[in-house]
């Protein structure tokens, strides 16, 4: 198994990509700590996961707050002995993020909140577990937003995204010599809840999906496949980089709608 011997902490492991991720990286033998806000979702993570055979434990944890995420990754060393796989995918894309003029601030600073102040505590209190761990994989979740501008507005999230691949390439140069591998998995348009709740008419979703050449969305699943590689031995010389699993949509020319 791929991740044998492994412990991995995902946040926002209750749904979509770290639900997906959680299911997979147990199957590959890891110990998983989910954490999220949405503790029965989380709870029936970690259920189906033990249903199967995999080792799992839930804890609740808001990644906007520093002592949250501070427990967290003090709640995966003790239960499990060591940390070395973080999994910064916690995130939201608001209904009323939208363009400068009608984003609130408060929209725009809670997201904030959560996708980029949430990987910068993930890294500030996980990376000191894996130096103790002798080493690990550290995956921020950014997105095909970060090189694209959005055909429906979301500044925000964009912005967010941004931010996340930034911090990833400085972290992982800074921390490259102590075997802590830092890279960004950037999904493209996906059949989640968190996207489809954003994209929610048809026609929304269609002029969403006239941009991707494959001309479907991409599936939870997928993602975690391509966060299973990050996380495991096979990438041990990868390291700031940003894996782009987006049905072709940053390599296509822009369709007229």
């Amino acid at each position: 198994m791929r991740l044998n011997n492994k412990t991995a902490l995902i946040t926002g492991g209750s749904n979509g990509i770290g639900k997906a991720t959680a299911i997979l990286f147990a199957k590959e033998g890891a110990k998983v700590v989910i954490t999220d806000i949405n503790e029965p979702a989380g709870h029936e993570v970690v259920g189906q996961i033990k249903a199967a055979g995999g080792e799992a434990s839930y804890f609740h944890a808001d990644v906007s707050k520093a002592a949250d995420c501070e427990a967290m990754v003090a709640f995966a060393e003790k239960k499990y002995g060591g940390l070395h796989i973080v999994f910064n995918n916690a995130g939201i894309m608001h209904n009323d993020d939208g363009d400068a003029v009608s984003t609130e601030e408060g929209i725009f600073d809670l997201t904030y909140a959560i996708n980029v102040k949430g990987v910068f505590f993930g890294c500030k209190y996980g990376i000191p577990a894996l130096r103790r761990a002798g080493g690990g994989s550290i995956i921020n979740t950014a997105s095909f937003v970060a090189h694209l501008g959005a055909a429906t507005p979301q500044l925000a999230y964009t912005a967010s995204k941004g931010a996340v691949l930034s911090m990833t390439r400085e972290l992982a140069v800074i921390h490259a010599r102590e075997n802590i591998r830092v890279n960004a998995l950037s999904p493209g348009p996906l059949r989640t809840e968190l996207l489809m709740k954003f994209l929610d008419t048809e026609a929304k979703k269609q002029r969403r999906l006239v941009h991707v050449p494959m001309g479907r969305f991409g599936e939870a699943e997928e993602m975690a496949k391509a966060a299973l590689y990050l996380a495991s031995d096979e990438s041990s010389y990868t390291t700031g980089t940003e894996f782009l699993v987006d049905g072709g949509i940053t390599a296509a020319y822009v369709t007229p709608e």
